[in-house]
């Protein structure tokens, strides 16, 4: 036996897909695991859109967690689409992790969820999410429940906010993983590119700041990624919105909606590329394009 091959004589490594009904904490969660923010959060369900690929290095394991879309029953054109992007990432993985919130649960999706996976021979883990906003009998309550539902190889409540028992979360999946030599770098932290994650940012914000209906009409397309000269990366973007009512909001009085949203966005990208940035936005109305299968394409989704 090689020296490299003895080093990895008790290695785990394998894909874990983090699915859930929306806004169950999937994104907190696999920030939270890797220590930096790669998959963008909202209070709003739907944040997620694509799949997120994240890679955490252990002492012996390497877990590479895919963040997928909220999982739940839809007749709509687009959301029918993120859905199936989530229930695509099933059918690849070691072990898939389905999410709940306990403290607002959503008996439809989960359900809806589960039977999907009854089919399967992947082993699950049950995570029972934000177990800091309810009282311990009611979380007791939730195991004997979900015990009941499907066969989970471990059912373990958590705080992805707080990271409370995420350590225990991760050994528990250590445990599952089959044994095998790590598939990413040591240093690899995501496969998708510093551009993906700017317009993921960027979308982060403008959900983060207009109201209930605005965010979904958006996506957000980078025309230009200029890497670094002098210290500074030059980035320009366009806010794509469904109509003309939409961009007035987005753009604001005077420009001061577009300019909070760029500057917040801005901050976010300085910290992942770790130089200066600067940011130019626009936004343009394509009629109705979450109902065109060719646009939600040409947005990649």
């Amino acid at each position: 036996m090689t020296k490299k091959e003895n080093r990895y004589h008790n290695f785990k490594s394998g894909f874990i897909a983090i699915t859930g009904a929306p806004n169950a904490g999937k994104s907190t969660l696999l920030n939270r695991m890797l220590g930096e923010k790669i998959s963008i959060t909202s209070k709003k369900p739907q944040t997620t859109r694509n799949r997120i690929l994240g890679i955490v290095h252990r002492k012996n394991a390497q877990l590479i967690f895919i963040d997928t879309p909220g999982v739940h029953r839809t007749n709509q054109v687009f959301n029918a689409k993120i859905v199936e992007e989530a229930l695509s990432a099933i059918g690849d993985v070691d072990i898939v992790l389905v999410m709940v919130d306990v403290s607002k649960p959503d008996p439809d999706s989960e359900t809806f969820l589960v039977e999907k996976l009854s089919d399967r021979k992947t082993p699950v883990i049950l995570v029972l999410n934000k177990i800091d906003l309810v009282k311990k009998h009611n979380i007791l309550s939730f195991i004997n429940q979900w015990s009941n539902a499907y066969p989970f190889k471990a059912i373990v409540p958590i705080s992805a906010k707080h990271g409370t028992q995420v350590e225990k979360l991760m050994a528990e999946m250590e445990t599952v993983l089959p044994k095998g030599p790590p598939l990413f770098p040591e240093d690899a932290l995501t496969d998708v590119p510093e551009k993906f994650i700017a317009a993921e940012m960027i979308r982060e914000k403008v959900f983060r700041q207009t109201g209930q209906e605005i965010p979904y009409a958006t996506a957000i397309t980078i025309d230009s990624f200029k890497e670094p000269k002098e210290g500074l990366v030059k980035i320009s973007a366009v806010i794509h919105v469904e109509r003309d009512s939409q961009k007035g909001i987005i753009i604001g009085k005077k420009g001061s909606k577009l300019k909070k949203i760029g500057e917040e966005a801005r901050k976010e990208i300085e910290r992942m590329v770790g130089t200066k940035v600067f940011l130019k936005l626009f936004v343009r109305v394509q009629k109705n394009w979450s109902k065109d299968t060719k646009a939600i394409r040409r947005f990649g989704y």
